[in-house]
């Protein structure tokens, strides 16, 4: 990867926003070594571009991000082949375990929910900001927000139980 002309620049935007896009790519991968793996293919399609993206590139990356693991997602769904036993693993405490169960259900989504779901509610974008990251309508954002959270609520009734707390963040 050839580092851009303003390099201090770049390097600065990766140290500050790294565990962001790594949260982001990892909500829409997964897994942590597809994440990193996300985040590094993001950042090597973002160098050409920065001299005109450098003032506010948090966007470009985001769009990169969501395209790309749609992209991946194309590519190897053909591969990927379901373990019919999973390894012993231990006993997570209740936090641990809602939030492997959400990360479960989000992956059950089609890439494009997925996407929305996490651009939407877990990086609190607009409407509009998910619909541009994402090459889309405003009223795709719409309706795929709608069918990723009815079947967020299907996976997980017990999330949506206490209407204080947000479905996705577990947030009042």
């Amino acid at each position: 990867m050839s580092l851009p002309p303003d390099r201090a620049g770049f390097e600065e935007f990766v140290r500050a926003r790294q565990h962001a896009l790594l949260r982001t790519a990892y909500l829409l991968t997964g897994s942590h070594a597809d994440a990193e793996d996300l985040v590094q293919a993001a950042l090597v399609k973002a160098v050409p571009h920065w001299r005109r993206i450098a003032d506010h590139p948090e966007p470009y990356v985001r769009t990169i991000l969501a395209r790309e693991s749609v992209s991946r997602w194309r590519r190897r769904r053909w591969r990927e082949v379901a373990a019919a036993v999973l390894p012993d693993r231990g006993v997570p405490d209740a936090d641990v375990a809602e939030r492997e169960d959400l990360r479960r259900a989000l992956l059950s989504l089609a890439p494009r929910q997925r996407a929305v779901i996490v651009l939407r509610y877990l990086e609190d974008l607009t409407e509009r900001e998910t619909a541009e990251t994402l090459g889309i309508a405003v009223g795709t954002v719409k309706s795929q927000a709608r069918d990723g959270l009815a079947a967020l609520r299907r996976l997980l009734p017990d999330l949506d139980a206490d209407p204080s707390v947000d479905l996705l963040t577990g947030r009042p």
